[in-house]
């Protein structure tokens, strides 16, 4: 599927290629970006639903180089409860990045981000919660995310931003909890921001990704 736009007094914007997931609008990233600091290549045919409805967000690569996979919902959503439910990550090699969050191309970024990588150091933990600036100390928590399912959810309202990752698909917040932090201080406010999830390769040259990988996202939903 396709999706374009005019700019009024100028010619079509490129359309751009869509895919529907969990009820959602989704288009699909093609033009090259530097998530983590790290040159990325994207090719539409990395994202894609099966005859089950997952989602499917791969790296693979072509030629002599890895190619990510971005999608990012059509609309905003703003203030809400943004669920995710995502199969095992713990495979993933360190060099290997996978983030639900939020961003706008206007600005300010309004970026809150759930993040799956080790950064390429293999001894260190593989998930993170983080409100943008991640230099601040106080605006990043890593976690271990364990094998298998889980559900991460984003509770974003004014004031704070609440984070919790569980166990399996469940739709409860309360059981098999395996991290949770809730961040009350420089937390963003809505505007153009939109959701992403995308899969990428982190530039660590002593950890380079070797294999590529691919992620399997069961299900998304959001809640006002």
């Amino acid at each position: 599927m396709l999706a374009s736009a005019v700019v009024q007094g100028g010619a079509p914007i490129t359309p751009l290629k869509t895919l529907e997931f969990s009820g959602y609008q989704w288009e699909i990233r093609e033009a090259p970006s530097d998530p983590g600091g790290s040159r990325n290549f994207y090719d539409p045919a990395n994202a894609w639903t099966d005859q089950s409805g997952l989602l499917h967000l791969r790296i693979a690569k072509q030629g002599a180089r890895w190619i990510s996979s971005e999608i990012r919902l059509s609309r905003s959503l703003g203030y809400g409860s943004y669920r995710f439910v995502v199969g095992d990550v713990s495979h993933l090699e360190p060099a290997t990045v996978f983030a639900m969050f939020t961003w706008d191309d206007v600005g300010p970024q309004r970026e809150v981000d759930i993040e799956i990588s080790r950064w390429g150091e293999a001894a260190d933990q593989n998930a993170q919660y983080v409100v943008q600036p991640y230099v601040v100390p106080a605006n990043t928590v890593r976690f271990t995310a364990p094998p298998g399912t889980l559900t991460y959810w984003i509770n974003w309202q004014p004031g704070k931003v609440a984070f919790r990752t569980v166990r399996g698909s469940s739709s409860s917040m309360e059981s098999n909890v395996v991290a949770q932090h809730v961040f009350t201080s420089g937390t963003p406010s809505p505007g153009n921001e939109r959701t992403h999830m995308n899969l990428y390769v982190y530039n660590n040259k002593s950890s380079p990704l070797r294999q590529g990988a691919e992620v399997i996202v069961e299900k998304f939903e959001f809640l006002p």
